[in-house]
């Protein structure tokens, strides 16, 4: 039996349920491996799944979409890749009779994509394509061997019939240009951090809130169950022993009815089926039973470890350990859960949206797309129906506010699904969605902070150059104004504008901070910008937001350093200004803006809010900005912005602490303060 030793590995899709424990596995067991991670944060995919691994050295996750050849063959040769674990996929049946298209776009396309980047690469030595058993088709009720690695295929749902096709290109691939290719067909898999469309966490957390567990027909149809664990094991096992051009099912012969899974379920909180579990319609086409023949991996050294009882035991106790893992997962928790993805990451159920008749005549048949019904509340204000946006920079905290924002008042739009530097997904996306105004709230601003720029300078001037300027000019072509967001940490105190003057730098002003690489990208787009009439540049600065809890959030974080130093800045609060952000272009404003509110703010000062409104207990200690360069790797811009042309378009704009008061701390207030 040969043995296998990689040395760069390629996971796809490595933030979704059993990616990201593949990933975690072989990150913690073999720290002489580089894993690099690639994931484009669908709305089932959680960076938190891999937060095992993040302080990892041999780690570095890449934000991406697999059907972007560009950023594929980019990662195969600047990280000397030689090895690929392909999890990346669309994987839910429900979803799958419904948006059909983007199953075939990513489970084919994407695998496509990397087969192609391989063969042009050369370097390749395993590619591993994970598959289903889903693609064997239903097996006979009666059938006591399992399907083995060289049964027919016959796939009975668009999902399988994706799986099945990519299998194909696989194969192709691997016959026609010697690709080094393992396949993979496995059971299901249940397990900590798996997204509740499925139904063992489904099961859980209805149970948790206490409604009752949906079962699509009678609960007959049988299904294998493998533990998130176990099934690691087994992609580390295939990994250094699995055979080139082979293909091994990873499964179990233990076999379960969906009504046995819900007792069970119910048993462990204790609640009566009979009154727990509900009936529901059963889906177009539900298989009966799939079952696998596991022998060949067996060969391999493999075997199952964890048993049912144990597993869902362990499920069930993370779970209600980590209730908000997900966020609002209220539309995966319905009995026919198809999703349309909403921003920042929540889910709508289609259901709910089909249901409002202003939506429903501008829905298309691929669910992909999103219309957002015009709100009844009279106090918002309604826009005019024509206004559509598309938005680029959804898993991003501004993009993720903005579309909140438009769902609130009523605005139609719809994500960018096009990498921004990609100029012909970008004509795509325009040409598809339509829109009347262009955000672009996307934009590399460093991992954690804007240190990640300085060993990272070619993604920077990638994501925050080239890109920008690719969908400025896209937008010009089509005639539409781009609403970019940039930032005002490009400049810094100066004998002109000196520290606590009240002397800010203005719209014309030159920038002249280049302390960090950073700020130094984005001086340089925002004069390039100049040339182009169609956009409008809004300065964004130390952004803030009423969400104390967001990592991003310039509060948040001062909040949580042992050490600040105290400089008044001019800063930007979020819930005032990205709604003025949308009436700008309703406005069909342009050219550059300071998008601060007017005024400076010190780290004192907010941190002396926070105790008075949030902890009376809370201290902090500062220190000088020579003390803070020994803790930071680039310099960080310190300044006032002067915000006299915003304040003069919008007149009714806050002052920052009055700003801060308002929209933050009152609303989050937990003590008796008062001003």
């Amino acid at each position: 039996m040969s043995s296998y030793t990689p040395k760069n590995i390629l996971i796809t899709g490595a933030a979704g349920f059993i990616a990201s424990h593949v990933a975690n596995r072989l990150i913690r067991t073999y720290p002489d491996y580089k894993i690099v991670v690639l994931d484009k944060l669908d709305y089932c995919s959680e960076l938190k799944n891999l937060l095992p691994s993040q302080s990892s050295a041999n780690f570095k996750f890449v934000k991406g979409d697999i059907a972007s050849a560009d950023l594929v063959n980019y990662l195969l040769i600047t990280e000397s890749i030689d090895t690929i674990m392909h999890f990346a996929a669309q994987t839910h049946v429900d979803n799958s009779f419904g948006n059909s298209f983007e199953f075939t776009k990513n489970n084919i396309y994407g695998t496509h994509v990397l087969l192609e980047a391989c063969k042009v690469t050369g370097q390749i030595k395993r590619f591993i394509h994970v598959s289903t058993d889903e693609v064997y088709g239903e097996t006979e009720e009666d059938a006591v061997v399992g399907n083995h690695e060289a049964s027919q295929l016959l796939p009975t749902n668009p999902y399988s019939a994706t799986k099945a096709g990519a299998e194909m290109l696989v194969m192709a691939y691997g016959r026609s240009y010697g690709l080094p290719v393992i396949t993979t067909r496995g059971n299901n898999v249940y397990g900590p951090n798996q997204f509740p469309e499925k139904l063992i966490p489904k099961f859980i957390l209805l149970a948790m809130r206490g409604k009752s567990l949906p079962i699509h027909g009678d609960g007959s149809n049988v299904r294998s169950y493998l533990y998130c664990e176990d099934v690691a094991e087994a992609f580390e096992v295939i990994l250094h022993k699995g055979e080139v051009g082979h293909v091994y099912n990873i499964g179990t012969k233990r076999e379960r009815r969906v009504i046995d899974v819900a007792r069970d379920v119910c048993k462990l909180f204790s609640l009566d089926p009979e009154a727990s579990i509900k009936f529901v319609e059963n889906r177009p086409f539900n298989d009966q039973r799939y079952f696998l023949d596991d022998e060949k991996l067996k060969i391999l050294g493999w075997s199952e470890r964890t048993t049912w009882e144990e597993g869902l035991k362990k499920t069930m106790e993370w779970y209600t350990s980590n209730p908000g893992w997900w966020g609002d997962v209220s539309g995966a928790l319905l009995p026919h859960p198809r999703m349309l993805m909403m921003p920042g990451g929540v889910e709508k159920p289609a259901e709910e949206v089909e249901d409002k008749n202003a939506a429903s005549s501008e829905l298309p048949d691929n669910q992909s797309h999103m219309a957002v019904p015009a709100t009844s509340n009279s106090s918002s204000s309604p826009c005019k129906p024509s206004l559509k946006f598309l938005i680029y920079g959804r898993t991003g905290w501004i993009g993720g506010l903005l579309g909140k924002l438009c769902t609130e008042k009523g605005i139609a739009f719809e994500y960018g699904k096009g990498r921004l530097e990609n100029r012909t997904s970008l004509i795509a996306d325009i040409q598809d969605v339509k829109p009347t105004h262009v955000f672009n709230a996307a934009g590399v601003t460093g991992r954690p902070n804007v240190d990640w720029c300085e060993s990272h300078k070619t993604e920077t001037i990638r994501a925050n150059v080239t890109g920008t300027l690719t969908l400025a000019d896209v937008c010009r072509e089509h005639g539409l104004l781009m609403m970019n967001f940039a930032t005002g940490c490009i400049f810094e105190y100066d004998a002109t504008h000196p520290l606590r003057s009240g002397v800010g730098f203005k719209e014309e002003d030159t920038p002249n901070f280049t302390g960090s690489f950073y700020s130094k990208t984005k001086a340089m787009v925002e004069e390039l910008l100049k040339e182009y009439d169609n956009v409008c540049t809004l300065r964004v600065r130390m952004p803030i937001s009423s969400d104390l809890n967001n990592p991003r959030n310039f509060i948040t974080k001062i909040s949580r350093y042992s050490k600040v130093v105290d400089i008044p800045n001019s800063m930007t609060v979020l819930d005032e200004l990205l709604p003025i952000s949308i009436e700008m272009a309703k406005r069909n404003l342009r050219g550059i803006w300071n998008f601060t509110n007017p005024g400076v703010v010190s780290h004192n000062e907010i941190l002396e809010m926070y105790r008075n409104y949030m902890d009376p207990n809370f201290s902090w200690a500062n220190f000088t900005l020579e003390e803070q360069a020994k803790v930071i790797v680039a310099p960080r811009s310190n300044n006032e912005m002067d915000a006299s042309k915003l304040k003069k378009e919008f007149p009714e704009l806050l002052h920052i602490k009055d700003s801060l008061i308002k929209y933050v701390f009152e609303p989050n207030k937990k003590t008796n303060y008062s001003t």
